[in-house]
């Protein structure tokens, strides 16, 4: 029980990836917060969640709006008194070559991918001052570290989160509050379901592990930066990519 009555919140708990964080959490002891904009599927996360005997609770809320984030954060404190542990894991695709990106989808990646992750660390941030103690993990990706065809807005958000990452990680390390990245390759998720067989399976040919990662690889790795295993660790970007990117 690594996360035995830790207080975590995880944005995008109710699909794919935070999903998968959610019941590996509340499985390590863990209270979670199951956050997102879902509410119909964030609703059916807790119920399994409850049926594993796990305790988590449904938080709806618009990481892109600080108002919805405070409210969030308010209910958590609520709910159960603090907050250990913030998965910044929520996020987006709206995918389109330069030439024909429109700004809207520029605005709708960055306010959810990058400002979302800015949002909800402010929010925590006070309670965990208080403590003297936290861990902020965020989620970034090898688009952003190394760019993608096609991802303007998301490689640019996600080299965002890298850069929040490393920054806060000084700032806030001083403080007894590690922040960590995990930029995850190509998993089986939504986001990776719309992409053509044919050009995924191009992708997969490039990876030397020869397939794609699944949700729980990209949740195992929150769960060591989330652990006391890894209360020495600050400002590292952990790839999770099957070495896409050697």
């Amino acid at each position: 029980m690594r996360l035995q009555n830790k207080v975590a919140i995880v944005t995008g708990g109710a699909n794919g990836i935070g999903k998968a964080t959610v019941f590996r959490f509340t499985a390590e002891g863990a209270k979670v917060v199951i956050a997102d904009s879902n509410e119909e599927q964030g609703l059916k996360v807790l119920e399994e969640v409850q049926k594993r005997s796990g305790i988590a609770r449904f938080v709806k809320v618009d990481v892109a709006s600080s108002e919805s984030v405070q409210e969030m954060v308010k209910t958590v404190l609520d709910q159960f008194g603090t907050i250990d542990i913030l998965i910044n894991n929520a996020g987006i695709t709206n995918d389109g070559l330069l030439a024909k990106l429109s700004e809207e989808a520029w605005q709708k990646v960055i306010q959810v991918n990058l400002t979302g992750v800015f949002n909800c660390t402010k929010a925590v941030l006070p309670v965990m001052l208080e403590k003297g103690s936290g861990k902020i993990i965020n989620t970034s990706s090898v688009s952003g570290v190394y760019g993608n065809i096609g991802q303007t807005n998301y490689a640019a958000a996600k080299a965002g989160v890298v850069g929040m990452t490393k920054t806060w990680a000084k700032e806030l390390g001083p403080k007894g509050i590690t922040v960590n990245a995990v930029a995850p390759g190509f998993c089986e998720t939504n986001m990776t379901a719309k992409v053509p067989e044919k050009i995924m399976q191009k992708i997969i040919q490039q990876i030397p592990l020869k397939r794609l990662g699944k949700a729980e690889d990209i949740a195992n790795a929150y769960l060591y930066l989330a652990s006391d295993e890894a209360n020495y660790v600050n400002g590292t970007v952990l790839h999770v990519d099957g070495g896409i990117v050697m």
